[in-house]
């Protein structure tokens, strides 16, 4: 029997879009909300403490704080590509400045975070979805069976 477990973070980061068309090109922030969804068999051994859950909520709070919220909790996000070193100590400005391989759209940042995630899953515990909130009304959502 297959148990599907999701679990929600919030965390407020600035991105801005580099070479974009449109508003985001400029330093902005969002409150994101993040569903981390893992699938597996529930433990069936009683001697386990965890008998009978996929994954201890607990347990994936701390793989998800560690990995991503602690990391892009009041961050600001650029593509290494922008030409952030001509700012003037941008760099210097702020504690979390976090340079990317990738554009920090919504969906690359999804996609990194289900990569991030499922690398620190317990053995028989996988990642079955993300879904990254950039605000209320828009989200990217990754899912495994799309990426295998």
């Amino acid at each position: 029997m297959k148990i599907r477990v999701t679990k929600q973070f919030n965390f407020e980061a600035a991105h801005a879009l580099w070479n974009y068309d449109g508003k985001c090109k400029n330093i902005h922030g969002h409150t994101y909300k993040l569903f981390v969804t893992v699938i597996g068999t529930p433990i069936s051994d009683n001697s386990n403490v965890k008998t009978g859950m996929v994954i201890d909520f607990g347990d994936l709070k701390k793989i998800v704080k560690i990995h991503i919220v602690d990391i892009f909790d009041h961050a600001v996000i650029l593509n290494k590509e922008a030409p952030h070193k001509s700012f003037v100590n941008i760099p210097e400005m702020f504690e979390r400045f976090i340079t990317t391989d990738y554009q920090p759209t919504c969906e690359n940042m999804v996609a990194y975070f289900a990569k991030t995630i499922s690398k620190h899953l317990p053995k028989n515990v996988n990642i079955f979805s993300v879904r990254l909130y950039e605000t209320e009304t828009s989200y990217a959502e990754w899912f495994a069976s799309d990426n295998s």
